[in-house]
Order: structure tokens, then sequence, then C-alpha cells
């Protein structure tokens, strides 16, 4: 269980860094949030596969791939909440 539990961990960690490194701009979210975006990331990229394929049965983590995109997808949604990364002369 707690292997289980460091390994969502480090997923969202590696997750969460590659879609702040493909999201233009400067991210000050810290490392907690990042791994937080990761695994949220991957939840919602999970979802939207099942959307698109099979259909949702239950709760299945997406792949890398989905996992980054839905990260992706989850800072974009983050920043335009927070007010982050306004370009300048708005």
């Amino acid at each position: 269980m707690i292997l289980t539990i460091i390994g969502w961990i480090v997923f969202g960690l590696i997750a969460g860094f590659i879609a702040r490194a493909l999201v233009p701009g400067k991210d000050d979210i810290g490392l907690l949030r990042t791994i937080l975006l990761g695994i949220v990331g991957s939840v919602v990229g999970g979802l939207i596969f099942g959307l698109l394929t099979v259909g949702i049965r239950g709760f299945h983590p997406a792949g890398w791939i989905g996992s980054i995109i839905g990260a992706v997808i989850v800072l974009l949604i983050y920043n335009a909440a927070t007010g982050r990364k306004r370009r300048v002369g708005r």
C-alpha cells in the first residue's frame, strides 16, 4: 500500500513537471502543487480517455501521455482561475 502511494507521488511529480515545461511561461506553484497537478491530471486524462474510447467503467488512471495531457489541461484551468500568466498590457 505504501509503495502504491509513493508510486502515485512520483508519477504525479513527473507528469506535473512535464506539464509545467509544456505550458509557456513561469510557474511558481511549488513542489506539492506540482505533484497534485500531476495526480489530478492523471485522473482527468483517464476520464477523457474513458469518454473517448470504451466509456468510464470505474477509476482507471491514464497512461503517461494521457496523464500529461490531463495535467496540461488542469494547469491551464488553474492559471485561468488564479489569474496567473496574464499578458503584459491587459
